[in-house]
C-alpha cells in the first residue's frame, strides 16, 4: 500500500516537535537535513538541555541525544550557524532567546566569534547591554555591530512613518483661525471655504471662492513649537522599551519642530540628550539593571520644562517604584496641573502586556494620564494625540 504524502510529511512534523521521545510513535527516524535538524532542536529542547548537558552540538547517535550545548563556545557558534541554516529568521531570533534563557550562553557573548554568529533582534540587543561593563574591549567593537544593525533596521521601518505622522500633528496643533496674510495656508483656506463658492454672473468665466475662515500658522514652519522629554526605566525587564525608545527619540530628535530630550534612569538619572544623533550611543550609555526611583527621574524632568503647555512628557516604565510612591504622583499631577501632556507607556514594544504595579497605573489613570503598553507601530499615533492635546489612541489589550 503506498504512503499518502500528506500523511507522510504530517507524521516528519510531529516527529521533529516530539523529538527522540517521539520516534516510535510516529514512524521511520529521521535522516538528512531532517536529522540535523532533529539535533539542533534537542541541543535546546530536549530533556538534558541545560548547560553540561550530556550532548553537545556534533554528538553521535541518538542514544546520546539528551541536549544541552554545554559551555563550549565553539560548539555554540557552530549551533547557532546550523540553526541559521534550517530555520527562517523569526525562528532563529526565538531560539536564540530561548538558548540564552534556558543554557545560560549570555557570558559566551562576550566573545566576538559568537556575535558574528548570532542573529541581531531586539532581544539580543537587550542582553548586550545587560552585559555592560563586564564586556571586554575585544568583544565591543563586534558588540556595536550587532546593536548598529538592529538600530538600522527599525529606524528604516519605523522613521518615515513617525516623520510623516508627527508633522501632521504639528501643522494641526498649529493652526489658527485668524493668521497674518503671510501666514495663510491658501490650499486648506480654500478647501474649508468651497462651499462658499460664488459663480460669476450668467454663468460664464471662473467665479470666486468667499473666504469666510482663513486657516493659517501661529508660527514660521522653522520654529519649534513643542518640547518632549522621553523618560525611561533601565530597569532589565524593560529592555526592549529602551531600544525602540533611543530609536524614537534619534528620530524626533532629527525633527527640527520638536525640542527633544532623552532621560534614562535606575536609581541614578542620566540625560542623554546630547547623544541623540546616534541611538547606538544611547544605548551603550545605558546600564540596564539596578533599582528603579521613578520619582528622582520626575523630578529632573520636571526641572527642565520651560513651556508647561507645549510639553508632552512621555514616561516609559512598568511603574516598580523603588523610590518615594507619593512624590512620583505628586510630581505627575503637578506637571498635568501646569499643562503638561503626561503619557505613560508600560512598555515600548512588541511583546505583548507587560508586568507593572497595578497600583500605581491606576493612580495615574485616576489623574487622567492613562498607563498602557505601546507597540512601536503605534507610538507615531499616540505621540501625534499628545502633540494635538487629544485623548490617547489606548490599545484594547487588557492592560
Amino acid at each position: 500500500m503506498t504512503a499518502n504524502p500528506a500523511d507522510e510529511e504530517r507524521l516528519r512534523r510531529w516527529r521533529l516537535v516530539l523529538g527522540a521521545d517521539g520516534a516510535e510513535s510516529t514512524g521511520p527516524a529521521l535522516a538528512g537535513r531532517d536529522a540535523e535538524m532533529d539535533g539542533a532542536l534537542t541541543s535546546l529542547y530536549g530533556e538534558g538541555g541545560k548547560p553540561g548537558g550530556a550532548r553537545r552540538p556534533g554528538g553521535r547517535g541518538p542514544a546520546e541525544r539528551t541536549g544541552g550545548l554545554g559551555a563550549s563556545a565553539p560548539s555554540v557558534a557552530r549551533w547557532l550557524g546550523d540553526i541559521r541554516r534550517y530555520f527562517p529568521s523569526p525562528v532563529v531570533q526565538v531560539m536564540q532567546r530561548d538558548a540564552i534563557d534556558r543554557l545560560g550562553l549570555s557570558t559566551l557573548l562576550l566573545e566576538p566569534e559568537m556575535l558574528e554568529a548570532v542573529e541581531p533582534d531586539v532581544h539580543l540587543v537587550g542582553t548586550l547591554l545587560s552585559l555592560g561593563k563586564a564586556m571586554p574591549e575585544t568583544t565591543r567593537e563586534s558588540a556595536r555591530a550587532v546593536v548598529r544593525k538592529v538600530v538600522d533596521d527599525l529606524e528604516r521601518r519605523l522613521a518615515t512613518r513617525t516623520r510623516a505622522t508627527l508633522t501632521g500633528a504639528l501643522d494641526r496643533s498649529a493652526r489658527v483661525g485668524r493668521p497674518r496674510h503671510r501666514d495663510i495656508d491658501w490650499d486648506r483656506t480654500i478647501r474649508a471655504n468651497l462651499k462658499h463658492y460664488v459663480p460669476l454672473p450668467g454663468g460664464g468665466g471662473t467665479g470666486t471662492v468667499i473666504p469666510e475662515r482663513l486657516i493659517g500658522y501661529a508660527r514660521s514652519d522653522r520654529s519649534v513649537r513643542k518640547d518632549v522629554i522621553l523618560c525611561v526605566d533601565q530597569s532589565a525587564s524593560m529592555a526592549s522599551s529602551v531600544v525602540h525608545a533611543s530609536v524614537f527619540g534619534a528620530v524626533l530628535a532629527s525633527m527640527r519642530t520638536l525640542a527633544t530630550r532623552l532621560v534614562v534612569f535606575d536609581t541614578a538619572v542620566v540625560d542623554l540628550t546630547d547623544q541623540l544623533d546616534d541611538p547606538v550611543d544611547v544605548l551603550f550609555g545605558t546600564q540596564l539593571g539596578g533599582g528603579t526611583d521613578i520619582n528622582r527621574a520626575l523630578a529632573y524632568c520636571q526641572s527642565r520644562i520651560t513651556r508647561p503647555a507645549d510639553t508632552v512628557v512621555v514616561l516609559i516604565s512598568d511603574l516598580h517604584e523603588g523610590g518615594i510612591r507619593d512624590g512620583m504622583i505628586e510630581r505627575a499631577a503637578a506637571m498635568r496641573a501646569s499643562g503638561v501632556q503626561f503619557v505613560t507607556l508600560l512598555a515600548l514594544s512588541d511583546e505583548g502586556a507587560p508586568s507593572y504595579d497595578r497600583e500605581h497605573a491606576a493612580a495615574l489613570g485616576a489623574l487622567g494620564a492613562p498607563a498602557f503598553a505601546c507597540t512601536p507601530d503605534l507610538f507615531p499615533e499616540v505621540m501625534a494625540a499628545a502633540l494635538e492635546k487629544r485623548p490617547l489612541p489606548i490599545p484594547d489589550t487588557g492592560v
